[in-house]
């Protein structure tokens, strides 16, 4: 079975390429797709299995980052962006694309309703941060992209990072949900606890990225799409490191998943 992606591009975002060429590395057939062409052609994604939001600074961040893309997903996209959800396919929405999707409502859909309950704003250092992080995805966690991942190494690259629930029952849910699917830690593999720059915009719970309840819907502000090749590491030279990138793990237990299950 092929496995088709549909990679969004258009109004400031900018990882759509590095995005597509991870599907494509890994066995999908993946195009990138204006969303404006999306709007006019919704069919298409009746033919796709995955749709990926990339990274990137759409509509230049005003208001708040992700916002106005969100906004116009939601009101253009919505009643057919939940029919694909439905149908058991699959979403990720990296660094932008997480916070288009939690704006949207997209995530963490505790009880299966699309409602904004989290939120993604600015980092605690008050600046960009551009650096790589380590991070640990908890035992229980139900994201299908996370299979047999136990601790990753991702670039991340933001300005509004810090993971924020609406309030601590929600908090609370996405732990007992094992909807919380990736924290940082430090480079040993104990916990952040919030220091920097192990966690390096202040995320509460060190929280990276979260799913939702079915694990087949995923947000995450580190870019495992930046993580393809050892070259990418930054220490590549002084240590060893496996010929492929860790990131590309991540987009190999989708693409096994959609042609399992879909």
């Amino acid at each position: 079975m092929t496995v088709n992606v549909l990679v969004l591009t258009g109004f400031g975002i900018n990882c759509d390429n590095e995005t597509q060429r991870a599907f494509v590395r890994v066995g999908a057939e993946a195009d990138r797709v204006h969303l404006n062409d999306l709007l006019a052609d919704l069919s298409r994604l009746e033919s796709t299995h995955i749709l990926a939001i990339p990274g990137g600074f759409s509509f230049g961040d005003h208001i708040a980052s992700g916002k106005v893309f969100a906004n116009r997903m939601r009101h253009k996209l919505g009643p057919a962006l939940e029919r694909f959800v439905t149908d058991g396919k699959l979403v990720i929405g990296i660094c932008n694309g997480f916070q288009v999707m939690v704006k949207m409502g997209l995530l963490p859909r505790i009880d299966g309703v699309s409602a904004q309950e989290t939120t993604l704003t600015c980092n605690d250092s008050s600046r960009f941060e551009n650096r790589w992080v380590r991070l640990q995805a908890p035992s229980g966690n139900r994201c299908v992209w996370l299979r047999d991942v136990n601790e990753i190494e991702l670039p991340i690259r933001h300005g509004e990072g810090k993971f924020i629930a609406r309030d601590d029952a929600v908090l609370q849910k996405l732990h007992d949900n094992g909807q919380v699917a990736l924290q940082y830690v430090r480079p040993d593999g104990s916990p952040a606890k919030g220091a920097f720059p192990f966690n390096p915009n202040g995320a509460t719970d060190d929280i990276a990225g979260i799913c939702d309840p079915t694990g087949r819907i995923f947000g995450l502000m580190p870019h495992p799409e930046g993580y393809q090749d050892r070259e990418n590491h930054p220490l590549w030279p002084r240590i060893t490191l496996p010929e492929e990138g860790g990131g590309l793990r991540i987009f190999q237990n989708a693409v096994a998943f959609a042609r399992d299950e879909l």
